[in-house]
């Protein structure tokens, strides 16, 4: 029987499942959406944020040791072997825990003179341009340089950047957080009169529709808070055992009048998976009201519906 230092079964437990598939199973990898793969065996299984969950069988975790064990089933010893390569295989970048954040300075992408990439893209996704460009005088959003992409900034209560997400204007859907970047100050919008209640969205796009569709129903849309996760929650396996996002978690702290907190989450299995974790852990001193897109996947999908964009048609042919 195979023997392993400690110091090996150490190393293996450390690989998430996204470098592991990456680096010894490339073809198994399938790009899905907003920084999410999927593998081409189970395409119910979703990999996002360093973690996984494979959605038809109800089991997730974080690592690719886990992966091999519950998904493939290999013994312990088989999966150890298998990451640390010494199956015949190349061994592949091992992950590297990150720092902390506190040690970490926020690098903002360079800022262009120019905004018309920005606004012809934000345009074309059916969001309002005043609402573009009352984001762009508040130093929200802007173009970035070299490659003219959309950055959306988020800052602490000292009004100072501590994070951006940066997402391709051009039909690459690139999309990627700036280094430094703490997701506990991700991309909000803040009401302009007291209110009780905080709205909460997976994405910036997700955010600024909602606002958008607000508008055009004539009413006060900066009149409410509007949160972004900066990306799809993960719950744990064990629905109870979910930790609060870290962006929500930190509003909540700074803001401990709120009584209302709506989830404008995806109409997909991770959103809805996601509002009920949600539901699950947050203390009961809050109301949370589950309130996803009446149409399509995601609020950008409802409000294209309702504008009669067909962006994705269009992105398909830009492809």
């Amino acid at each position: 029987m195979a023997y392993y230092q400690p110091e090996e079964i150490q190393r293996a437990k450390e690989m998430d499942l996204y470098t592991y598939l990456k680096n010894y199973e490339p073809d198994e990898l399938v790009y899905f959406s907003r920084g999410t793969y999927m593998t081409r065996t189970h395409d119910s299984l979703k990999i996002s944020n360093g973690m996984w969950y494979w959605f038809s069988r109800g089991i997730g975790g974080k690592s690719a040791l886990e992966y091999l064990i519950k998904v493939r089933d290999y013994t312990f010893i088989q999966a150890v072997e298998t990451i640390l390569g010494y199956s015949n295989e190349k061994p592949p970048t091992m992950y590297q825990q990150p720092k902390k954040v506190q040690n970490i300075r926020l690098i903002l992408p360079k800022k262009s003179e120019t905004t018309d990439k920005i606004i012809n893209y934000l345009y074309s996704r059916g969001i309002d341009k005043d609402i573009i460009n009352e984001c762009i005088d508040n130093r929200l959003i802007y173009e970035d340089l070299p490659n003219h992409n959309v950055v959306f900034v988020g800052y602490d209560k000292n009004k100072i950047p501590r994070y951006a997400g940066i997402r391709g204007t051009n039909s690459s859907r690139y999309m990627k957080d700036a280094y430094g970047s703490h997701k506990a100050f991700s991309f909000k919008l803040e009401s302009t009169e007291k209110t009780d209640s905080v709205h909460l969205f997976e994405s910036a796009i997700d955010l600024l529709s909602y606002a958008t569709l607000k508008k055009m129903e004539n009413k006060e849309w900066y009149n409410d808070n509007l949160l972004s996760l900066a990306g799809v929650y993960q719950p744990a396996k064990k629905i109870d055992e979910s930790k609060i996002p870290l962006a929500l978690n930190y509003y909540l702290n700074q803001n401990q009048d709120i009584k209302k907190i709506y989830l404008h989450f995806d109409n997909d299995s991770a959103g809805r998976i996601a509002t009920m974790a949600l539901k699950t852990i947050l203390p009961k001193k809050y109301e949370v009201i589950d309130d996803p897109p009446l149409i399509g996947k995601d609020f950008n999908d409802f409000l294209c519906a309702k504008k009669g964009i067909n962006y994705k048609k269009r992105y398909e042919k830009e492809r």
